[in-house]
Order: C-alpha cells, then structure tokens, then sequence
C-alpha cells in the first residue's frame, strides 16, 4: 500500500501543480449544466413570418391588424410584409422567412359574406419545433379573428387557416443528420488535428520543424490542411452513410453531392483552423483531451443543431452568432433536408471562409519557433 500512496501523490501533485486543470474540472460541469439546460427547450421568439395580403379588403386589414398586435406583445413573431408571393416562397424555401400568411383575393367578401372565408399558413415544416409552433400561435389567431362572430349556418362564415407544408414529412432524424455531421468533423479535427499536434510537441518531435527555413504560416497552413483533409473525409463518409440511413432523398446525387463537398471542406478548414488558433500555445497533452469535451459543448448545442435558436436566451443566440458550427449546420440542413442550391448558402460560406482566413492568422502570429 505505501507504493500505491506514493503512485497517489505523485498524481495528486501533478494536478495540484496545473491549476487550469482544477478550472476545467469545477467549470466543465457547470457550464454544460448552463448550456443543456437553455439549448433544449424554451419558447420561440421573434420566428420571421412573410404576409402576403391579395385582399386589402377591410377583414384583411382587420386580420393584419390582430397578427402585428400579437407579434408587439408576445414576440413569438415578427410579420414581414410581402407584395409578391413567390418571392416570399423563395425566401421561405432558402431560410430568410421561417413562414409565410397568404390572405387570398376575395377574403374581405366572403367574411362578409359569410362564404368559408381561408387563409394559408406555409411554413417549412424541416423544423418540426418552428413549425408546430406556427402553427398553433395562428391557429389561436385566427380563433381570436372569428370570436366576435357566432353562427348557426351550415357554412361555415368563420375564417379557416390551411396550413401548407412546404416539404414532405421530415423525421427527426433528418433533422439531426446535419449536426452529426459537423460534429463528427470537429471530433476528427481533435483527435487527427489538435490531439496529434500537441502529441508530437510533447514527445519533442515538434523540434525538427523549428531547424527549418519553413516560416510560421506555413507551419500552421501545413498543419490546418492535413488536418482538414482527415476531417473532410470523415464528414463526407458520414454525410454519405447518413443520408441513406436517414432516407435523404437521392443520397447520390452528383451535383449535390459536389456542394455537399464544398460545404464540408468549408467546414473543416474552419474548424481545424480555430483548434490551432487555440491551441498554438498549448504544451501539455492533457489540455486538449480535456477542453474537446467542454468545447463540443459550447460550440454543438448553441448552433441550432439539437434545437431552434430563437428559443435561446440573448447571450446564448451571440455564442450561435459567432459559433462556426451554426453556419456549417444551416448549410448542410438546407442542402440535405431542403435541396436548395448554392446560392442560398453563400452567407454562410462566406462566414466560414472569413473565419478561417482570421483563425489561420492568429494561430500564425500566436505560434512561437523556440522549444
């Protein structure tokens, strides 16, 4: 037992002597306990509704009129109002709106009428959480519009809201593929990338790269592109094999599966390249074991992947605003669950590309050639 004591010590003092360790240990629980627990669940807020009036008869200003009332007061939406309809599909189809209200010509007559008067509600349904809640707060809505008038007719005289669903049924599965994705491309970017760099520097096989004439950005680029290739491969095998497990319609589809490519490849750089950003001045083999877990976390469920992030908090909806994983997964979403084109996912791109470039940089200017 004294040899085992001593083998305790000595493990006891090495965690003693690295005092991130103890932080890490204390704020890793907290900080998932923080993060699960507003990442699942919560009310949407400020969902983007596009309302499409053909009528601008006196019952669709009288329904226009209700629907801003209840988006100023309880802030589940926000009305965007459209003169074209297909336009407003558009929108809906690439992201931009998350729903749209068509109010059809003749609407004002036939409330008047009392002839089954009918708005639409087209919503994308890829979002069951978004869509079911929609659906239910115009639902109320339109109970709300057809109180003050009771009737005892066959026909009915009270509005009817159709819903349209703008994309076959879409499994839960479907809906989590994309994050799957980006998060095994993360986990390939730890262990092929930051987990083998820190490796060789601890074993000091790091030493032969500082003899050499190569300058730091080309040490660190070297590095982001080996490491982008291992995780690119291990995203497109999981996009190919998920896809046909979650019955992605047309799994091999040559032009999707190119911008599939892209995506992924955008995705990879961008992450391997903020591992060495953050790990350039990092020595010790542990530190990296040890923060793969803390930052899946802040990084996966604040992206949207899990849940919408209109129902996160303020301070949570600025992490998915400057989280790579948030754009990585839209993208991927929109070209595996929604079949849009390339050009609806050029914001996202284009974030992708600006924070490698300035995650590359940095991890350049903190990478130091000394021993």
């Amino acid at each position: 037992m004294h040899r085992v004591w001593a083998l305790v010590e000595r493990e006891l003092r090495r965690f003693r002597r690295n005092p991130l360790l103890i932080v890490v240990t204390i704020v890793g629980p907290l900080l998932q306990l923080v993060v699960l627990g507003y990442a699942y669940g919560g009310n949407l807020q400020d969902l983007r509704v596009a309302l499409v009036d053909h009528d601008h008869g006196v019952s669709a200003v009288r329904l226009r009129a209700l629907t801003n009332a209840v988006a100023a007061n309880a802030r589940t939406f926000v009305t965007l109002p459209y003169a074209d309809e297909g336009g407003a599909l558009a929108d809906l189809r690439s992201g931009k709106v998350d729903g749209v209200i068509t109010i059809p010509p003749g609407f004002s007559r036939r409330v008047l009428a009392k002839e089954d008067p009918r708005v639409a509600l087209i919503q994308n349904n890829t979002d069951r959480f978004v869509a079911g809640t929609l659906g239910n707060t115009f639902s109320a809505l339109v109970a709300a519009f057809d109180a003050p008038r009771a009737s005892t007719k066959r026909v009915s005289d009270k509005v009817t809201l159709d819903v349209v669903e703008l994309f076959p049924y879409v499994p839960y599965i479907q809906y989590l593929l994309p994050g799957s994705v980006v998060l095994a491309i993360f986990t390939m970017v730890m262990i092929g990338g930051a987990f083998s760099f820190i490796d060789d520097k601890s074993r000091g096989l790091h030493e032969g790269y500082l003899v050499t004439p190569v300058t730091r950005l080309e040490l660190v680029a070297g590095f982001n592109i080996s490491g982008a290739i291992k995780a690119f491969i291990a995203g497109m095998g999981l996009t190919v094999v998920g896809s046909m497990l979650a019955g992605i319609p047309h799994p091999f589809a040559p032009v999707r599966l190119l911008e599939l490519a892209l995506v992924v490849a955008m995705t990879a750089l961008a992450l391997v390249s903020l591992m060495f950003m953050l790990m350039a001045r990092v020595s010790d083999p542990m530190i990296p074991r040890i923060a793969s877990g803390l930052l899946s976390t802040l990084l996966f469920f604040p992206s949207g992947a899990v849940y919408p992030t209109q129902a996160f908090p303020p301070w949570m909806r600025v992490i998915a605003a400057v989280d790579p994983f948030t754009y990585a997964v839209h993208a991927l979403r929109a070209l595996l669950v929604q079949g849009v084109g390339l050009r609806a996912l050029a914001g996202d791109l284009a974030v992708l590309a600006a924070f490698s470039a300035f995650s590359m940089i940095a991890a350049a200017a903190l990478f130091r050639r000394t021993l």
